[in-house]
């Protein structure tokens, strides 16, 4: 009988034991959730914020093609009328 008793003792020990490991592997595990939950907020937000900077990026870039292509065109106008005016100054 004594060794059934402590047999018993064992096992309720153990069940004890083992029940407060999954305790902690309960904390451990909300734990990470909330981790990853933050995480995954983290780069949805950043994303969106690359996403707006890119938007930006493009426009800025469109208008500075834009300058460029309107600076190139004021530029050949300026050679052709320097041209004509060289080809009017020879013909004198």
């Amino acid at each position: 009988m004594d060794e059934n008793n402590l047999d018993v003792y064992y096992l309720k020990r153990r069940v004890q034991e083992l029940e407060e490991k999954v305790s902690q592997l309960r904390l451990s595990r909300r734990v990470l959730m909330n981790l990853i939950e933050k995480m995954e907020k983290e780069k949805s937000q950043y994303g969106t914020l690359i996403e707006k900077e890119n938007k930006k990026l493009h426009y800025n870039n469109y208008k500075y093609a834009k300058w460029l292509l309107h600076k190139n065109r004021r530029i050949i106008e300026l050679e052709t009328e320097l041209n004509k005016h060289n080809t009017l100054a020879g013909d004198k």
